[in-house]
């Protein structure tokens, strides 16, 4: 009976969180295709707001490309950064590692936005302003500190003997990494990959300061512009269902990764 209790007590709880957290995007989603503006005039459903929103500036596949590809770059970066990085942390010996490391975490304490302008004087020095991969490369370095401490902690979990089987049996050092280690890092590597994506795919502050040309606009910094209109007016369906356009991608990418994202966060706590 207790059993019974405790187990009912826990899928009341999990179903409440589960519809807390699913009333906001259902109700957007309702409202991006119901009301006038949705069915050019008339009450009742229609998609008239998704045509708004494509036609929009300078249109929605034009801002959808642009991020795709700034979170590509993004993504990129910090999965093989992280990954080299965490295993220099977790097996290599050399002096200043552990001040290193601590030197690198300490970055999640600087607020990200006061150093937004040191970057956009690095990228003009690079010739990366106003690009989208100078915005990726940014987006990647503000996910490595999170990345490293991730990808570290995944490979101490990993025992030693493992990677010394691999040698002995004539492996290289990025023979052992690539052919062992890397299928039992998969999870922490999927977790960071996943946490770089969402941020880059979200991120509205970087993309309006590093770019300055409307065709390589964001996704959220196109938003921004629909929200703030035009003479004071505001499209709110089409606002609406720019929001359910740039959620889904996130909602899609997590449940399909979401096995790995677990066990990623899982994977350093106990070791040997």
């Amino acid at each position: 009976m207790t059993t019974l209790l405790r187990r009912t007590g826990f899928y009341v709880t999990g179903g409440a969180l589960a519809v807390l957290f699913l009333l906001p995007l259902l109700w957007t989603l309702s409202s991006s295709v119901s009301g006038r503006q949705a069915s050019d005039g008339a009450e009742g459903w229609g998609f008239a707001n998704y045509q708004r929103l494509a036609d929009y500036g300078s249109g929605l596949d034009t801002y959808l490309i642009n991020t795709a590809v700034v979170s590509l770059v993004a993504v990129s970066v910090t999965v093989v950064t992280t990954t080299l990085g965490g295993y220099a942390m977790a097996r290599l010996a050399f002096p200043g590692r552990n001040l290193l490391f601590l030197v690198t975490l300490a970055i999640l304490m600087v607020p990200y936005s006061t150093i937004l302008v040191p970057l956009y004087i690095l990228l003009g020095w690079l010739g990366l302003q106003n690009s989208l991969v100078g915005l990726g490369l940014v987006l990647a370095v503000l996910q490595l500190p999170f990345g490293l401490f991730m990808m570290r902690n995944s490979f101490e979990a990993l025992p030693v003997e493992l990677e010394e089987a691999a040698l002995i049996d004539g492996c290289t050092v990025g023979g052992a990494l690539r052919r062992v280690l890397l299928r039992g890092v998969l999870p922490g590597i999927v977790t960071v990959a996943l946490f770089s994506f969402l941020a880059a795919w979200n991120e509205f502050v970087a993309p309006l300061i590093f770019l300055t040309d409307g065709e390589k606009f964001t996704l959220p910094v196109a938003l921004f512009n629909l929200q703030s209109g035009s003479l004071g007016s505001v499209d709110f369906g089409a606002l609406q269902a720019g929001v359910v356009v740039s959620a889904l991608p996130c909602v899609a990418v997590f449940l399909v990764l979401q096995r790995y994202y677990v066990r990623g966060f899982t994977s350093g706590a106990l070791k040997g």
